[in-house]
């Protein structure tokens, strides 16, 4: 595309999405583009492509579709920045990207595109996708395929543990019932209890994490997203201890002005006004 056209296509407001591509393949341009933008790589722009998933996340946790409309925008192009270097890196394109996954949705949806009976449950589909993403999994390596492959090494830790089980517990490996899970919960507890008595620092962060990936299997077994759990329990503590500061600010006073039992009764009343509104 010559200058004038690419000009033209980048300041159309109704552009589209072809729009975007140009916008993008402009800014990477090595002669007339912007230098941050020319200098990023795959492994300098996957941080900003975590940290906009989550305020995705945040925007939908808040209701607030004028905000999830910006942060999908933002989510997006991290999609066009990655395929505009796998394009210039001769890996991939954007539209060779949107043709794997119209293919793969197809492949997993035999019962939508396909001869396959649509009258089963959420639950069976669950499985019969697992089944078919193992049957794509062994096909990609000349290994035998193992139970936990493909469960990325950088998910959220939370995430990673449930998923991990999930996988586990699909060949038989899981407790019958939550008994067992906090039965072990109960003995993991006592265990770090004791590495904090008589074990070095490095066994009791073995054992916390032990307690952790427990704690993960209990939210599993009563169908809890843990990290959607922490991070409602996250947004609690914070509300609360604003309204202590609040209730402070109204007496004159700050955090490090008070102390732990007036805190305390603060907090206790922060959570009363919340019980009674």
């Amino acid at each position: 595309m010559n200058h004038d056209n690419s000009q033209k296509l980048c300041l159309d407001p109704d552009g589209g999405l072809p729009r975007l591509l140009e916008i993008m393949a402009r800014l990477r341009d090595p002669e007339t583009g912007c230098p941050w933008d020319i200098e990023q790589t795959y492994k300098s722009i996957a941080p900003y492509t975590i940290e906009e998933a989550y305020e995705v996340a945040d925007a939908i946790d808040q209701s607030d579709w004028p905000e999830l409309e910006g942060e999908l925008g933002d989510l997006l192009l991290q999609v066009v920045y990655y395929t505009q270097m796998g394009s210039e890196d001769g890996h991939f394109t954007f539209e060779s990207v949107v043709k794997n996954i119209a293919d793969k949705m197809i492949h997993r949806h035999p019962h939508v595109f396909g001869d396959e009976s649509r009258d089963k449950s959420s639950t069976q589909q669950v499985a019969d996708w697992e089944k078919i993403k193992a049957a794509e999994r062994a096909q990609k390596s000349d290994t035998p395929a193992k139970t936990l492959d493909g469960i990325a090494s950088n998910l959220p830790a939370l995430t990673r543990a449930t998923k991990l089980q999930k996988r586990a517990a699909r060949v038989g490996f899981d407790w019958p019932d939550i008994t067992g899970v906090t039965d072990k919960i109960a003995e993991e507890v006592d265990e770090l209890v004791e590495a904090r008595d008589t074990k070095t620092h490095a066994d009791q962060v073995e054992e916390y994490g032990d307690l952790m990936f427990v704690m993960a299997n209990l939210a599993r077994h009563l169908d809890i997203d843990p990290e959607q759990a922490l991070r409602a329990a996250n947004q609690k503590f914070q509300r609360r201890f604003e309204g202590v500061e609040e209730k402070l600010t109204a007496l004159g006073k700050s955090p490090t002005q008070s102390n732990l039992d007036e805190l305390d009764a603060l907090w206790n009343a922060v959570k009363a006004d919340e019980k009674y509104t």
